[in-house]
């Protein structure tokens, strides 16, 4: 027997590529502490500059935004799923709080409950039966069963359902028009907004998570969309784009704090020297009705405020542990690399289905809580623009795949937004006190105020991606 033996010190090994080693610079441990002690001080500087009702309004925006965030990050940064159906989302959370909260109309229920309710029984047995046929089908004759079964479906749905919606819809419509929801407290919606996002989510799921990436994308575009035409055009369900307002709060009303005694006591020894320094007891009740006017709004916010950290803080709590886990680990290194994960026994498609429906709830949970602060659903506001690429830039600007670079990302980019078009104004100002009014430079300067936002938040991704292209807190690689 010969043996052969191999010099891999020669040619061949000189040809071979060594092993590269990735090397991340150290992040400090007091770069997140410090990004959002700045986003605090810039809170601080508009409730100085501007007002603390401003400052307070940007605070419960970004809350809210850092929630959404928080969920688009589940999806990329944990699994690298590209959602771009974010609106959908935000928009089922909306409808939560009008199911959840606004008081049955009992008129249009009693002329057209029957007929809804007998449209939900034809629905779920035509699904039933659907579900039926193909599990104990196969071949030409399951594909047969299914499209008759959908054909008989439709046409015994189509007139109960018809004959239904144009009841509800008949019913005083210029307030109602409508069938209410259940009269409940308007933070049980904030959960039952994360379910419906969630439901939605799975059906989509199913549907397009077998998708390369790209697709995936303009699949919850286009689904996205249709969610927000369904919306916008059944008024039976939440009036359409005529609008629900007046929902519930879960906080109390200004004008009740205007007239309730520990709140005027309250405000009374917080502004004692202004109040002293009055010059009889007329203006002093004159100021003290002012200042009562002026800080009941702000209560009503910092209360929103109190709410929608601690549902931050808990949501930020479990996606934090679910990142460190077994589970994270694993859903990282399905995002890192599929065909590996997949080799070594784990279901990829399942997995990405899970992590989809779970960030799509949260999602859900932020639009129900921003609907319970506007306390209306106005399903026309719902854009592309603001409910998903805006969404998507804070992740990105934040850090993709880290749950503090979300929550910044949605602070400072809403920041931005809001305050981008008054500092663009005062830029517009400056530059054209001393022209003519008349003048075509004047004209144009002072059509580019209202979009400077864009061109703000276009140089701010382009800025940070350069500088600091994975996000402002990057992830943090771990080594097992």
């Amino acid at each position: 027997m010969t043996t052969i033996e191999t010099d891999t010190t020669g040619a061949d090994a000189a040809t071979t590529p060594a092993p590269t080693a990735i090397v991340q610079k150290k992040q400090s441990p007091w770069r997140a502490p410090a990004a959002f002690l700045v986003m605090g001080l810039l809170l601080a500087i508009v409730g100085a500059a501007q007002s603390w009702s401003v400052a307070l309004g940007i605070l419960n925006m970004s809350l809210i935004s850092a929630l959404m965030a928080m969920g688009l990050n589940l999806q990329w940064g944990y699994a690298g799923l590209f959602n771009a159906g974010v609106m959908a989302f935000t928009a089922l959370g909306g409808l939560a709080a009008v199911v959840v909260s606004h008081p049955p109309v009992w008129e249009a229920l009693a002329a057209g409950g029957r007929s809804m309710a007998l449209s939900g029984v034809i629905l779920v047995a035509t699904i039933a039966t659907i579900a039926f046929a193909v599990s104990t089908l196969k071949g030409r004759m399951r594909k047969f069963a299914v499209v008759a079964i959908v054909v008989v479906g439709y046409v015994l749905l189509r007139p109960v359902f018809a004959d239904a919606v144009s009841s509800i819809e008949t019913v005083d419509p210029a307030r109602t028009g409508f069938i209410g929801g259940l009269g409940l407290p308007i933070v049980v919606a904030w959960p039952v907004g994360g379910l419906f996002a969630a439901a939605v989510a799975w059906l989509i799921g199913k549907v397009a998570l077998g998708l390369r990436s790209d697709y995936l994308a303009i699949a919850t575009l286009g689904i996205s969309e249709i969610v927000i035409a369904v919306l916008k055009n059944e008024d039976w369900l939440a009036r359409g784009v005529k609008n629900v307002t007046g929902l519930p709060r879960p906080v109390p009303y200004e004008i009740e704090l205007q007239q309730t005694p520990w709140f005027i006591d309250l405000v009374t020894r917080f502004n004692a020297g202004a109040l002293e320094a009055a010059a009889d007891a007329a203006e002093r009740e004159a100021i003290l009705r002012q200042l009562v006017i002026e800080n009941a709004g702000n209560f009503v916010k910092l209360a929103y405020a109190g709410l929608f950290t601690v549902v931050l803080l808990i949501i930020l709590a479990l996606c934090v542990r679910a990142l460190n886990s077994p589970w994270g680990r694993m859903m990282r290194a399905i995002r890192d690399n599929d065909e590996a994960a997949a080799a070594m026994g784990k279901d990829i498609k399942a997995r990405h289905l899970q992590v989809f429906v779970l960030g799509s709830a949260i999602i859900g949970i932020a639009g129900a809580m921003m609907t319970t602060l506007d306390g209306q659903f106005t399903p026309g506001t719902y854009n592309p623009l603001r409910f998903t690429f805006l969404i998507w830039v804070m992740v990105i600007v934040g850090g993709s795949g880290n749950n503090l670079g979300a929550v910044l990302g949605g602070f400072l980019i809403w920041f931005i937004w809001v305050e981008a078009e008054p500092a663009g104004s005062w830029i517009v100002q400056m530059l054209s006190a001393n022209m003519d009014p008349q003048s075509e430079l004047y004209r144009h300067l002072q059509d580019i105020a209202a979009p400077f936002r864009l061109f703000v938040m276009g140089l701010v991704l382009l800025i940070v991606l350069r500088f600091s292209p994975r996000g402002l807190l990057p992830e943090k690689v771990r080594h097992s």
